[in-house]
């Protein structure tokens, strides 16, 4: 006889309004296996990841434990039927401690009146120090995203759970703290825990799991066992089409220019980062890769604003760039996208249309101070066609959309301001392979076009696959350069790494190009 599936979905469908997210599903997962779930963003898998944790209701199907039917109506219920998921997006408390986070579901089920604090603390670091040496009685604010991914799974290793379920858990990690994630997962394996795992890494996906199923426009595609297939099987089933090549041609000899765009000199903030100084060619994409931590991001927010900085300077188009806040980089011409795109790359509650020319308001609002909507419906519409945002209409809100037509509307909304350069912080985080692959082509227009852009990256493929050259970022100073031939993953991560140092000149890179 076949084992009785740990958890069983039967014809299970879903629908927001007159949205279909999943039509007559099914997914069947056995004890001890991890098991993936791939498909497009907007394809139903955190959908049903959410019916599953009790988040959402379904409107058909029926769910079984054991196989046996139950109704799994709140977070509550499918904790205590030993289901637990890692969010993708962080879904904790910052002005909490990471050990009050940790405990929260443990704390809210308890009768007594008072809490052993100092008890909490210990049990919370010894399950902490299995991921990072991070420090439970820090709030939680105050740590960085990658540091928040690590306590949201931390605190899914706290309950006691026969299934797990990790929604695009290593988006925010580094390299080093997925492997210790990777081992963690094995470990549970082992234990007769059950796994679900969300990814659009191929990588991780053939490396950790047993059996994945692909999901489609909110429909049952397939389920195979990793063995019996390729990476280009799963990719194939899951856009339903061939993706002949992921990223762009490159700038051509012809196309390369020693115009700067943008210039660093000497750029510091006193703290993240110093000394640091490369140019931005125009209609260039470079990359700026190194470990998350290395001070790739806070570089990036010294220059349009966001951050003060005490040291150096920065030029564009060979001009002082003076800002004391991001409305004078946008006035200038200076754009930044944010990693955090549901916290600061859009507002999900708004209307497609208002997010994309959220930034250029002044130019839509007439003598009386009054919006113009009928000038900002056509704008919005021009620029949603232009980058082919897949909607319902621009009246829609952007929490309607799937992941990549999010990040597609924020991108928008820098282009509504008509920038010259464009700062992008992990442009593809999180999205799906077909909609990565819209947006590098749309990078790479972009940059044809005349804009400098800048492009801050975990994913090496990413970096090498899309960036004309790349500046290696360690410990908030530049490690080196690399170009052409020069570019590649072994020589990134030994710049990264602090294992060799490419010699950079801080003054070529400010005369000429690197």
């Amino acid at each position: 006889m076949m084992p009785v599936p740990v958890l069983e979905i039967r014809n299970v469908s879903k629908r927001f309004g007159a949205i279909k997210a999943l039509t007559d599903v099914t997914f069947s997962l056995e004890k001890g296996e991890v098991h993936a779930l791939c498909g497009e963003n907007g394809a139903g898998k955190s959908t049903l990841m959410n019916i599953i944790a009790g988040v959402l209701q379904p409107n058909e199907g029926e769910i079984l434990v054991d196989g046996v039917p139950v109704e799994i109506g709140s977070p509550a219920s499918a904790q205590a039927l030993g289901i637990g998921l890692v969010h993708q997006e962080i879904a904790l408390c910052p002005d909490a401690t990471v050990a009050e986070n940790m405990f929260m579901a443990a704390t809210n089920r308890r009768r007594l009146p008072l809490m052993n604090f100092g008890r909490l603390e210990r049990e919370a670091q010894a399950v902490m120090n299995r991921l990072a040496p991070i420090d439970v009685r820090q709030k939680l604010g105050e740590l960085p995203i990658s540091s928040q991914q690590l306590v949201e799974i931390a605190k899914a290793l706290t309950l006691d759970c026969r299934v797990l379920i990790f929604d695009e858990p290593t988006a925010a990690l580094t390299e080093a703290e997925a492997q210790v994630l990777f081992g963690i997962i094995r470990d549970l394996k082992a234990h007769g825990i059950s796994i679900i795992y969300i990814s659009h890494r191929m990588a991780e996906i053939f490396s950790l799991c047993d059996r994945v199923t692909v999901f489609r426009d909110g429909r049952y595609v397939s389920t195979e066992r990793i063995s019996d297939i390729t990476a280009e099987d799963v990719v194939r089933s899951m856009v339903g089409r061939e993706i002949t090549q992921l990223y762009p041609e490159k700038q051509s000899v012809a196309e390369r220019t020693d115009e700067a765009i943008l210039t660093l000199r000497d750029l510091g903030d006193g703290r993240r980062f110093r000394n640091v100084s490369f140019e931005l060619r125009r209609g260039e994409i470079l990359g700026i890769g190194g470990l998350i931590g290395s001070g790739r991001t806070e570089i990036a927010e010294g220059i349009c604003g966001l951050r003060q900085t005490t040291q150096g300077e920065v030029l564009l188009a060979g001009s002082p760039l003076k800002v004391g806040s991001y409305a004078d980089a946008v006035r200038a011409g200076v754009v930044y996208l944010s990693e955090d795109r549901k916290g600061s790359g859009v507002f999900l509650d708004l209307s497609i249309a208002q997010n994309i020319t959220a930034l250029d308001l002044k130019a839509l609002t007439g003598r009386l101070g009054l919006l113009n909507t009928k000038i900002e419906a056509e704008r919005a519409q021009n620029l949603a066609r232009r980058l082919g945002i897949r909607m319902g209409g621009i009246d829609m809100p952007v929490s309607s959309l799937s992941g990549g037509n999010q990040q597609k509307v924020a991108i928008a909304k820098q282009l509504a301001v008509n920038p010259k350069v464009i700062l992008m912080d992990e442009p593809t985080r999180g999205i799906d392979v077909g909609a990565k692959s819209e947006i590098h082509r749309l990078l790479r227009d972009l940059a044809r076009s005349g804009i400098g852009i800048l492009v801050i990256t975990s994913e090496l493929p990413e970096l090498l696959g899309l960036c004309d050259r790349a500046i290696v970022i360690r410990e908030g100073t530049v490690a080196g350069e690399l170009e052409d031939a020069a570019m590649t993953e072994e020589a990134i991560m030994r710049l990264a790494s602090g294992i060799a140092a490419q010699k950079h000149n801080p003054s070529k890179a400010s005369q000429h190009a690197i």
